[in-house]
């Protein structure tokens, strides 16, 4: 099993979350930290109405950015067993426009090759994560490894 990140409200400290577990490089290809909302649509391919309509935080660009990151990163030899996660969000300290602080997205892109149904999935999970900015994105990548551990146990391969 291989595992992706694309990163916005996080801005790497999902990478850095799996890179420091010694071993990693078995597992973990790459993170992909597209901050502005120009580099969800132009590196990963996020719908750019969906951008304009909705703005970053929403459901729809969290599962995008999963589904797209796991293709950017994806090698032929093991395509169907990429994991492909996102986080994007509002870390604070206030709210943008009518989105709170505290309110994130994390995609979760499942193959088949370890769904329990064999079907290849792609969701979302909406969080609200209290705490100042950096409790927000440390808690993203906190509730993130936890949702994929589900799915890879320890993470050996």
């Amino acid at each position: 099993m291989k595992i992706v990140a694309a990163e916005s409200l996080t801005g790497g400290l999902l990478a850095d979350a799996f890179v420091r577990v010694p071993g990693a490089s078995r597992v973990f290809l790459g993170s992909a930290v597209t901050y502005d909302i120009r580099a969800k649509a132009s590196i990963l391919g996020v719908d750019r109405g969906l951008l304009e309509r909705e703005g970053a935080v929403h459901p729809e660009v969290a599962r995008q950015m999963a589904a797209s990151v796991a293709g950017l990163y994806g090698q032929p030899e093991y395509a169907d067993r990429v994991i492909g996660l996102s986080t994007t969000g509002v870390a604070g300290p206030g709210p943008d426009g009518d989105k709170p602080a505290g309110l994130v997205y994390v995609g979760v892109r499942i193959p088949a090759a370890i769904s329990p149904d064999g079907v290849p999935s792609v969701t979302a999970h909406e969080l609200h994560l209290t705490g100042g900015r950096e409790e927000v994105r440390r808690g993203a990548v906190f509730s993130l490894v936890q949702i994929v551990s589900h799915f890879t146990g320890d993470m050996q391969e």
